[in-house]
């Protein structure tokens, strides 16, 4: 059962950015499409506090929302790659 759950957004090339580092490293994760209307985010709005995406949780590290794809893409690569290791 993934404990990574992802809100993104279809064609958002920040969400692309993680989605390429999840699967790079071999991670399962569940994927949450939010709506393209930010004033529709509810959901996304709170667990991150903002609308926009993506963002990132994390059960098993206490991440219960993550924005921001360069913090996501570097806290991934810092808790499951090779810096991990």
């Amino acid at each position: 059962m993934a404990t990574l759950t992802l809100y993104e957004l279809e064609g958002c090339p920040y969400c692309a950015k993680v989605i390429n580092k999840l699967d790079e490293l071999g991670l399962e994760y569940d994927s949450i499409m939010v709506p393209s209307a930010h004033s529709e985010r509810t959901e996304v709005k709170e667990v991150s506090g903002q609308t926009g995406v993506p963002v990132l949780v994390d059960e098993d590290h206490g991440i219960e929302g993550m924005p921001e794809s360069d913090d996501i893409v570097e806290y991934l690569e810092e808790t499951y790659g090779s810096a991990a290791n």
